[in-house]
């Protein structure tokens, strides 16, 4: 792996969270006026340009503005995002809303799905190992300007049915974790080259099975991972005898 100075993982970190909040390619004129980076516009196109060549940013079309890829995103994630703490009052909702549906398995995920997507304002997915499939929020996906575009949308959402994509794509994930994150080509379709999802694995005598969110690349992570990290945790605490 390549290895960042110290001004390429600040110039990175102000990237990428420049492009969740805005979902446009940063440019070095935007760098330089919202972010106190101590270098000259000059020196960011150069670093910029570097980044790209390792593998770190990407130039969507002709423009100079840079997008993060997903090596950058996991870097991010790994060691410069710090997580949200989330809070008692949702921790409590979430709680509330599953509580008496913990003896039924398939009310217990229907009901935590729902609660995942409401906290997080994304689709939310889960699977169980016998053959479920639950989804719930798939209104939250227009709120991203990504998925104005009807193709991908209607792809998507007509691949939310096929339990075994789903089973695959989260059965390649074999170390314990809170959560796990996968992007774009790891997804196996084209049309979600430009998604991210993060979700969580149970395995408890009662329940085996993922619960997580999809939606575009630049997910908010940060405020995203403790939900999903939470629900998890959770439903593996209420099926554990």
């Amino acid at each position: 792996m390549y290895e960042l100075t110290d001004r390429q993982i600040k110039l990175l970190k102000a990237i990428i969270e420049e492009y969740i909040d805005t979902a446009e390619p940063v440019g070095s004129e935007t760098l330089d006026k919202k972010f106190n980076l101590g270098v000259s516009p000059a020196t960011i196109r150069n670093e910029m340009v570097k980044l790209t060549k390792d593998g770190f940013l990407k130039q969507p079309h002709a423009s100079a503005g840079r997008v993060p890829t997903p090596v950058a995103l996991k870097f991010y994630i790994q060691n410069l995002m710090q997580q949200e703490q989330m809070s008692v009052t949702d921790e409590v909702f979430v709680k509330q809303k599953i509580w008496d549906f913990r003896q039924r398995n398939n009310q217990l995920l229907r009901e935590a799905t729902r609660a995942l997507a409401e906290k997080t304002h994304t689709l939310a997915i889960a699977t169980s190992n016998d053959g479920d499939i639950f989804y719930a929020g798939a209104s939250y996906l227009l709120d991203a300007v990504e998925f104005y575009d009807m193709i991908l949308t209607k792809q998507l959402l007509a691949g939310l049915d096929r339990y075994d994509f789903w089973d695959n794509l989260f059965g390649k994930s074999v170390e314990e974790a809170p959560f796990h994150v996968i992007f774009g080509e790891d997804l196996k379709q084209q049309y979600l080259v430009d998604c991210g999802m993060v979700y969580s694995a149970v395995s408890t005598p009662r329940l085996n099975c993922t619960i997580g969110v999809i939606g575009p690349i630049r997910l908010r992570f940060a405020h995203i991972i403790p939900v999903v990290s939470y629900v998890g945790q959770l439903l593996g605490e209420i099926t554990n005898p």
